[in-house]
């Protein structure tokens, strides 16, 4: 991870977004203090489609409209 001042991310904003799209990390600071870390972007369509990918092999498909030997006490 690369480690900046303020003033030169400020200065050279555009070049340093470029970095982090290509996938870098950047932590920005003040007097030495981290005030930032800035990460590539994620893409949560993509994870969202993995994990349901990953949902669907262990689901398990069954008959909600068939009755149960269960019965239920209904308050009113």
């Amino acid at each position: 991870m690369q480690t900046i001042n303020i003033s030169e991310f400020r200065a050279n904003l555009l070049k340093y977004l470029e970095i982090v799209n290509a996938g870098e990390q950047i932590a920005v600071t003040s007097n030495s203090k981290l005030l930032a870390t800035v990460i590539p972007p994620t893409d949560q369509k993509k994870i969202a489609k993995q994990q349901l990918k990953e949902l669907s092999s262990t689901a398990q498909i069954h008959n909600i409209t068939s009755p149960i030997d269960i019965d239920w006490e209904a308050s009113l």
